[in-house]
């Protein structure tokens, strides 16, 4: 079944309502401006997975362009709502709608060596938003340093620590196999800190206003 990215939006917006639904609490309230920003997120990360699918010999886990969705959405968004959009975006493919990489999607993908990594967006969009929060108007260099801490490192240790407890590999096999990411990796970094900065100094989006 194919999915446009306005039906993955609509979805990803019905399922952020029953999230927001089932907290019930008013501190965690989401404006409707939120929800869709959140669900745009969502929907970005699961095109950078269908469209950004590079399948690696050496490892089981693709490369892929998911990290850089992840990556502005933390810095754009802050942690509440680019934790939140990640969240979508790993129930999307949960419930079956095929928006994991290389067009997958179940519980098996999330209990599987893949499933570290999706966990660690959620966690890795809370680290950078957190340390965007803290400065009014972060620099470039400051961007990337968030990045790199939230974008990399943070989805990097769930995603070794699952790699290496599903697959066998002891936890240094697991993490030397991350060297085929870092390329990769430095170039998402590089370029959702300046399109993040860009975008920030316009206005238009602030992650202090979680």
């Amino acid at each position: 079944m194919n999915f446009s990215v306005r039906d993955l939006v609509i979805i990803a917006l019905f399922l952020l309502l029953i999230l927001h639904l089932l907290r019930g609490s008013k501190k965690a309230e989401l404006k409707a401006r939120d929800m869709v920003l959140v669900s745009l997120f969502a929907a970005l990360t699961a095109v950078m997975a269908l469209f950004v699918s590079i399948p690696l010999p050496f490892v089981p886990v693709p490369l892929t362009g998911q990290t850089f969705a992840v990556m502005l959405s933390g810095a754009l968004l802050g942690s509440r709502r680019g934790a939140y959009s990640q969240v979508v975006y790993v129930l999307l493919g949960a419930t079956g709608i095929p928006v994991f990489a290389g067009g997958l999607a179940g519980l098996s993908v999330l209990v599987g060596p893949r499933g570290g990594f999706l966990f660690g967006f959620i966690l890795g969009a809370y680290v950078i938003g957190k340390m965007v929060e803290r400065k009014n108007a972060p620099s470039p260099a400051y961007l990337f340093l968030a990045t790199t801490l939230g974008g990399v490192l943070a989805v990097y240790i769930p995603g070794i620590l699952q790699l290496s407890l599903v697959t066998g590999m002891t936890l240094p096999q697991a993490a030397l196999a991350m060297v085929w990411f870092l390329p990769g990796d430095a170039i998402k970094v590089a370029a959702s800190s300046l399109l993040a900065w860009r975008i920030l100094s316009t206005g238009i989006l602030h992650p202090a206003q979680n």
